[in-house]
């Protein structure tokens, strides 16, 4: 299940055929025999002969091709097992920084040049002196084929990322933040089990939102904030608030074979993220300083680096470091409980302060308004200027305006048109939402911009909203959905076809 192997259909080039591995969080096993747990670390050397017209790739420090299309390559820092990755295919690369290259299919990599040349080093830069040395030489970047169903994986030196971040306009390029951020949190310091997998999310999130406000300032940052936090909020009303896997530590029953014990990948949801990051947040509150925080991580990364570790480890190291804190006993103020944290399942007990967004969420709020009214008032909407706004603002203004949906009579159409920076654009966030606002309000004239979407990419996130919506909608978008899957089936990851499968009731 680890090694995917795809048909040149299900590749952006559609002539060779390619392969990738995708290791997280259990299926390296099926890949080479190893100790598959992340409380094992270790360095790695590999040989990869492949076919002529076809390059390998591995995330691994260094690299070299030898004849006969043999590569060798070397990990020379230990990782966990999840962390060894392999892609074989028709790929090239192009730097876009001193230590990074991006890497991607010929008719894909000018996109994936232009849209990243020196936006990394930026990111990393600020990482450094936020949390401490990179230490894994290069930050490589993989444009993966359209088929991939993830967003992005962390693979040490060579991160995996969906293509629908080539937005042409750079409007996507925060979203590696998080990846670079896992080159602290996650590769360098990791969850001994995957029952703690919040201390490489939480953390991640932490310091991913940390760089973004260095970068865009505390405003933005509060706002994508508030989206995670509506997704979060989204999660525990669709399993109920007290389901056990929204504890941050989850009990993973080991079977005494594969079958029976509980698959660490259906752990997966935004629990380990969102209440994570509150719960590190939280850790930042008690200390009550920004910078005296920021070197409490910088301390706990040095800390810890190259090692796994549980959260009673982080625990214990945070009370050790803030000696008054210890003494204050803020592991056991009434309520906020660190054991509470990690074995109640429920809402965060804390939320940090997201007021600063405010300034941007108070104009897309009213502009969405203005877009649910009986009759339009066009004089105060063309007053609103939205050609600054980022994604984010605009995204949370078109999750506004699907939460009103459907809208009255028209009021989309007029929308479409007033606004092609939203309802032509090529940022699949804002894709994504437009085509769920086309599906809600039966605007069958844009009916091909799902199609499109869909068609162009096969990421879970987006695919599986989408055919949700069709599904609960008219005959119309249920016949869309039939036709546009049985079109698309073939250059879908085979888990996302089960899951649409499961959607349409085939």
């Amino acid at each position: 299940p680890q090694v995917c192997w795809l048909s040149p259909e299900q590749t952006a080039g559609k002539q060779k055929p390619y392969m990738y591995t995708q290791g997280q969080a259990v299926l390296n096993r099926s890949f080479f025999p190893c100790f598959d747990t992340p409380s094992v670390k270790f360095t790695y050397s590999a040989t990869v002969k492949v076919p002529e017209g076809f390059m390998a790739v591995m995330s691994a420090t260094s690299w070299e091709k030898q004849k006969d299309n043999t590569f060798v390559f070397k990990m020379s820092q230990p990782i966990p097992s999840y962390l060894i990755a392999l892609v074989v295919g028709d790929i090239v690369s192009a730097d876009v920084g001193p230590r990074s290259r991006v890497w991607a299919e010929p008719c894909l990599i000018e996109a994936a040049k232009k849209e990243y040349d020196g936006v990394i080093e930026e990111f990393l830069v600020v990482g450094e002196k936020l949390f401490g040395p990179y230490v894994w030489g290069r930050y490589d970047i993989l444009f993966m084929p359209p088929s991939f169903p993830f967003g992005g994986m962390e693979n040490p030196c060579l991160t995996f990322v969906t293509p629908c971040l080539l937005a042409g306009d750079r409007s996507l390029v925060d979203v590696i933040i998080h990846e670079i951020s896992h080159s602290w949190f996650g590769n360098l310091v990791t969850n001994a089990t995957w029952g703690e997998f919040w201390l490489n999310e939480g953390f991640t999130m932490y310091a991913q939102r940390r760089i973004s406000t260095e970068v865009y300032g505390l405003p933005y940052t509060c706002l994508e904030a508030a989206t995670g936090r509506a997704l979060l909020r989204q999660h525990m009303d669709a399993t109920g608030e007290d389901h056990p896997l929204n504890k941050l530590r989850v009990v993973i029953e080991p079977g005494f074979c594969l079958f029976l014990g509980v698959n660490p990948d259906d752990t997966y949801n935004e629990t380990p993220y969102e209440k994570g990051y509150c719960f590190v947040s939280y850790l930042a509150h008690l200390v009550g300083n920004q910078s005296k925080f920021d070197a409490f991580l910088q301390a706990y990364v040095n800390r810890f680096k190259f090692q796994s570790i549980t959260a009673d480890d982080t625990l214990g190291f945070f009370l050790e470091y803030f000696p008054e804190l210890k003494e204050k006993g803020v592991d056991s103020i009434p309520g906020f409980e660190f054991d509470r944290w990690l074995n109640t399942p429920g809402w965060p007990p804390y939320l940090p302060d997201l007021s600063p967004g405010q300034q941007l969420m108070r104009p897309a709020d009213e502009l969405a308004e203005l877009w649910a009214a009986d009759g339009l008032n066009m004089e105060a909407i063309e007053a609103v200027d939205i050609t600054g706004w980022r994604t984010y603002q605009l995204v949370y203004f078109l999750d506004q305006v699907l939460q009103k949906s459907p809208l009255p009579e028209g009021n989309v159409k007029r929308l479409s048109k007033m606004y092609p920076k939203i309802s032509a654009s090529q940022n699949a966030e804002l894709r994504l939402r437009w085509c769920q606002i086309v599906l809600k309000n039966n605007l069958e004239a844009e009916y091909s911009k799902v199609k499109d979407f869909l068609h162009s990419q096969g990421k879970q996130k987006y695919t599986l909203p989408l055919y949700r919506a069709m599904w609960g909608g008219s005959e119309a978008t249920r016949a869309l959905a039939m036709e546009t899957f049985s079109a698309t089936a073939p250059q879908l990851h085979v888990n996302v076809q089960n899951y649409v499968k499961k959607i349409l009731g085939l």
